[in-house]
């Protein structure tokens, strides 16, 4: 959850943010270095759901970095994933999803998978360990895995911003409660602590204070998400529905467990 702090919630000067779909389809006029680094954005976000997809389709380790590197270089900067995107096609990453699968056929068809690497390689995925990876079901699909591998990295990511926003607006405690009476309980299936027993550790004088604290970040945390969830949908009138999808797909990987 500590690995990208870069989001600041809201705010009068906050700039506008494409979405992924609008981030690549502006790649196509614009020159090789700007197409790099607009790939390069939106794939660092989805290389980890790639690779646990390619882990259950049945690639070993070595093998599913391979691709994924393939993927990003020979698909993503040989223009191919620039020139076929089409916000009309639905979610990006069923998009995204889509073309790996296709790429991933070719390569074992042809039989030419081979190491990918030092020149222009976008990601250094040599050291990537199983514990890098989601915890996932033993039974889920290749397609659910990806699913699983997304929504876990967006939620993370939200977390991220929401801690990051909290602490630079002198909310750092509202953070700290939140976090103890909601997040951590429902990463580690534990029971709360209750509102006396955070009261006392972070000094907040009744439970009614501790309770808003934790309605501020909750509020936060939905925007947060909206946002988010905003920039991989071809609209507006998609983010719930995506909101309702991310929800099916935790809680389905947590009662396979």
């Amino acid at each position: 959850m500590g690995r990208r702090d870069r989001t600041v919630m809201g705010g009068p000067d906050r700039k506008f943010e494409t979405t992924h779909w609008t981030e690549i389809l502006s790649a196509r006029t614009l020159d090789q270095s700007r197409q790099r680094e607009a790939i390069g954005a939106v794939l660092a976000r989805y290389w980890k759901p790639m690779y646990c997809y390619l882990r259950r389709k049945g690639s070993n380790n070595e093998e599913a970095k391979d691709l994924v590197q393939g993927f990003c270089q020979e698909i993503a900067l040989g223009n191919n994933l620039i020139q076929q995107a089409d916000p009309e096609r639905g979610r990006f990453r069923t998009f995204l999803l889509t073309s790996l699968s296709r790429y991933a056929s070719n390569v074992r068809r042809a039989g030419s998978t081979r190491k990918r690497s030092p020149a222009g390689t976008m990601f250094a995925l040599d050291d990537v360990a199983a514990t890098d990876m989601p915890e996932l079901s033993q039974e889920a699909s290749p397609d659910e895995a990806f699913n699983y591998a997304w929504a876990s990295q967006l939620i993370d990511d939200v977390l991220t911003a929401v801690q990051t926003g909290c602490r630079n607006s002198g909310k750092g405690a509202h953070w700290e409660v939140f976090r103890e009476r909601t997040v951590v309980p429902l990463m580690e299936n534990t029971q709360p602590p209750s509102l006396t027993v955070l009261c006392a550790k972070y000094h907040i004088p009744d439970e009614a204070k501790a309770s808003n604290m934790i309605i501020t970040v909750k509020r936060r945390f939905q925007t947060e998400l909206a946002r988010q969830v905003r920039l991989a949908v071809g609209s507006d009138a998609d983010v719930q529905q995506e909101i309702g999808d991310l929800l099916k797909i935790l809680s389905h990987n947590r009662a396979g467990s």
